[in-house]
């Protein structure tokens, strides 16, 4: 997956116009569907932006991370300590805070592991991950196995006036949305900017950018702290909206489910992380609510099927879902022609 031939950089007209229907669909949902569907697609886009982190890593400097859920728990955490027991906290200092809390751990982690190629890479970050899940699962200071809750959502108000109001589920949704798509025009502008496209360099073959005066290591640390200032991003989205943190959200199983949406939608672009992030998560709930035949309980072994399904994505539909939308456009437009 790290070749060219492998990124859809370019996104073609028929996924262009995919995408964009599915932008209408997602404007209109609150209108038209109820406030369990509203609650459900917000915590897919809160994992699109997680997997758009990751892809910045994956997909366009081609470092796999089976760390990067550390990065998601810690501004989590972060907002549950800054959030007092008996009024909420406000927004416009604790995100920037939970963020650069998750971009500076990522910058010193990043450090050690960006010196590192290879399988030696994914396992010195998933070493690491471990480390800090255990350091917040065996000390109840940091509230230990059981986690820490959220009483409240942050207060947007600005001097006494209030914007909107994240309490309300169709707000948090769209405030949800608009964040996805920032984080979306950003990340599809670095790719395109030079330092996005050295990015892209080190990825194709990083000893010939060295050979041409690059200094990777910086370049590859300064994307492993973004992409972990982005993974803060969507935990503090996520202990907002569920209201809950636990060090589940830091364990290895979080980082491999931001690997799978990642593959499954099609890397390099960051439309591919989107993609991945609402099937991964849709499939998710099928898988677990599959019917029991036979004594057996299909729905419980739903890591079997969603494992199955991620191997014939690989193997028949290298370039995921956007790779799928764009061969199926071709040959309606050779059709019609």
């Amino acid at each position: 997956m790290s070749s060219t031939k492998s990124h859809l950089e370019i996104l073609p007209r028929g996924v262009q116009v995919a995408l964009g229907l599915g932008l209408m669909a997602l404007v209109a949902l609150p209108f038209v569907g109820s406030d369990f569907y509203a609650q459900m697609v917000t915590r897919m886009m809160i994992m699109a932006i997680f997997a758009m982190s990751l892809d910045l890593l994956q997909g366009v400097t081609g470092l796999v991370s089976l760390g990067h859920a550390a990065f998601f728990g810690l501004a989590g955490y972060a907002m549950a300590f800054l959030t007092p027991e008996g009024e909420p906290i406000s927004l416009w200092w604790s995100l920037p805070v939970a963020v650069l809390a998750s971009g500076a751990a990522a910058l010193v982690i990043g450090f050690f592991v960006v010196r590192t190629h290879g399988i030696y890479f994914i396992m010195v970050t998933m070493a690491f991950a471990q480390m800090v899940f255990y350091l917040f699962f065996d000390n109840k200071a940091l509230g230990g196995s059981d986690g820490l809750y959220v009483n409240f959502r942050p207060d947007t108000a600005i001097l006494g006036w209030k914007p909107f109001d994240l309490d309300m589920t169709g707000t948090l949704y769209y405030f949800t949305l608009g964040v996805m798509l920032l984080v979306y025009a950003f990340l599809r502008r670095l790719l395109w900017s030079p330092f996005g496209r050295a990015l892209a360099g080190i990825r194709v073959n990083e000893h010939r950018m060295r050979a041409m005066g690059y200094g990777t290591f910086g370049y590859k640390l300064s994307a492993f702290t973004l992409a972990g200032a982005l993974a803060g991003l969507a935990g503090y989205l996520w202990g907002t909206q569920t209201g809950y943190i636990n060090p589940e959200l830091m364990g290895f199983h979080m980082s491999a489910h931001a690997i799978m949406m990642v593959i499954l939608g099609g890397t390099g672009n960051f439309a591919g992380a989107i993609v991945g992030a609402f099937a991964f998560e849709y499939l998710l709930h099928v898988f677990k609510d599959l019917p029991s035949i036979g004594g057996v309980r299909f729905g419980k072994h739903w890591q079997l099927w969603m494992g199955l399904f991620i191997v014939l994505m690989v193997s028949f539909a290298p370039r995921g879902i956007l790779g799928l939308v764009q061969k199926w456009t071709r040959h309606g437009e050779a059709d019609r022609g």
